[in-house]
């Protein structure tokens, strides 16, 4: 009898994910497969999926999708997410560990309960003015680079935005040749911050750790701040804190929920 097909679900700040353990790289899984896991009306209406992959050095491999099965560099929230399964599961034990991704290695704090952190990296601004024009209003804003690309927008009032249920039109197009996530931002007093974001290939999400980060290096450009910062981020799903140091390094922090496993084995067949 064939072995069952399991996935488990979990969310950072109700970033929505599908988690497949495989380390040894032996599940294929077509975009078309992804998009049917994922989506509303077929599957289990996620934002993406994760599968666990340990790589030749015995690092863990996070092989990231969108929703639409389209391949991406890495996710800030699902990197948690990932995180929180191998301890909870008993693959990992709590503490400092790495996780590869397409965006290279990351590193992350991660206790037995409580938020996790991770290293993302060096966030970027790529000294470039962005426009990002959605239901007949346009948005003025930043290039952002967290490994993968951000357009971030500011705006007075988040809810005067409307629908992003249509992905934004953002100029200079040119500038994102493998499409962009948008985030509108309202800034608050003392250092906050309140996000909406449209992801590619995915649509408006509930939160985007990559994009917070982008988010807290163009709040702090925005406002004439200077770095090191840090930034409380609220995205739809929660709350989320970004540090950046001297340079311009983001670390991301904010809680990661394992909840069900499913036999998705009819989805393989």
């Amino acid at each position: 009898m064939q072995k069952p097909v399991i996935a488990t679900y979990g969310h950072g700040t109700h970033n929505d994910f599908l988690i497949f353990f495989d380390p040894d790289d032996q599940l294929i899984i077509s975009a078309h497969q992804v998009a049917a896991l994922c989506g509303e009306v077929t599957g289990f209406n996620t934002d993406g999926i994760i599968r666990i992959v340990k790589g030749d050095e015995g690092k863990w491999f996070m092989d990231y999708r969108n929703a639409d099965g389209s391949i991406a560099e890495m996710c800030g929230n699902g990197i948690r997410v990932m995180a929180r399964y191998l301890v909870a599961k008993g693959h990992q034990r709590e503490g400092i560990f790495a996780i590869d991704t397409r965006a290279g290695i990351k590193h992350l704090r991660v206790p037995a309960e409580d938020d996790i952190s991770v290293n993302m990296g060096k966030v970027y601004d790529e000294s470039e003015e962005v426009k990002a024009s959605v239901n007949g209003a346009t948005y003025s804003g930043f290039n952002i680079s967290v490994g993968n690309p951000h357009a971030v927008v500011f705006t007075d009032d988040l809810s005067q935005l409307g629908s992003l249920d249509i992905a934004p039109t953002v100029s200079p197009i040119d500038s994102y040749p493998e499409g962009v996530n948008v985030e509108f931002v309202e800034l608050l007093p003392g250092n906050e911050a309140k996000m909406r974001v449209h992801e590619r290939g995915s649509g408006e999400t509930q939160s985007c750790g990559t994009g917070t980060c982008a988010v807290a290096l163009a709040a702090t450009m925005k406002s004439g701040g200077s770095l090191p910062s840090r930034w409380v981020i609220y995205p739809p799903g929660g709350r989320l804190v970004v540090d950046i140091d001297g340079h311009s390094n983001a670390t991301l922090t904010g809680p990661a929920v394992i909840l069900e496993d499913h036999d998705v084995s009819a989805y393989f067949q």
